[in-house]
């Protein structure tokens, strides 16, 4: 298998994953009511996002400071850990079914575990 030098954030296998999830979660959450729009809407496309900007600025970051690489890589952790709390919260207040909230949860939990991974290797 040939390894690929990594150049860019965009390279990096978890802030692909991440991004990719970061836009059906942004997409649905502006179906939620209009009086979840500035609370769990937002709350969740804030969370979202802000897994992969994390990435991409502890990458940029690097090449100063692993340390400080690592410090975002787990800010990234926290957010999406923090994505299956409010994937919860709404499945159960009924804004989307059981399968959405199933994917989206194995997914960021797939997520924190890539991120905990690279996080072990720095």
């Amino acid at each position: 298998m040939a390894y690929k030098k990594t150049t860019s954030f965009d390279d990096i296998e978890v802030f692909q994953r991440a991004y990719k999830m970061s836009l059906p979660v942004h997409r649905t959450s502006l179906e939620f009511p209009a009086i979840e729009q500035y609370a769990l809407g937002d709350q969740i496309r804030k969370a979202s996002k802000s897994i992969c900007a994390n990435i991409a600025e502890g990458y940029g970051k690097q090449k100063y400071s692993r340390a400080e690489f690592k410090r975002f890589l787990l800010i990234a952790l926290g957010s999406s850990d923090e994505m299956r709390v409010w994937c919860r919260y709404c499945f159960d207040l009924g804004y989307i079914k059981e399968s959405l909230w199933q994917e989206w949860c194995d997914e960021y939990s797939r997520i924190s575990r890539m991120l905990q991974g690279l996080i072990n290797k720095l």
